[in-house]
């Protein structure tokens, strides 16, 4: 799995850098959120539970992958800015 980043753009007003990715995965099935956020969180230097996948895209018959993704300066950030339906999807803030 290769991923490239084709944009990333700060916004300090809700505490995130917004990044703009693509995932190419020959010879084998679209990746999870959980393996695309864990590489996310590498590449950038991101603590566990910052990194936010909102948006995965993947054409019918190519192995790439358009993904969009948050990463927030913290959990606590995360919690407060973002949709309560992608915490539970990206799980973070669960039952702690």
């Amino acid at each position: 799995m290769k991923i490239e980043i084709e944009g990333k753009k700060e916004n300090p007003l809700l505490e995130r850098t917004e990044v703009s990715l693509r995932v190419e995965h020959e010879g084998i099935g679209t990746p999870t959120r959980d393996e695309i956020r864990t590489q996310v969180a590498g590449m950038l230097e991101a603590k566990d539970g910052t990194v936010v996948i909102d948006k995965m895209d993947t054409e019918f018959g190519h192995q790439v992958t358009v993904v969009y993704a948050k990463v927030y300066d913290s959990v606590e950030s995360a919690k407060r800015f973002e949709r309560k339906h992608l915490l539970t999807r990206n799980r973070i803030g669960g039952e702690e």
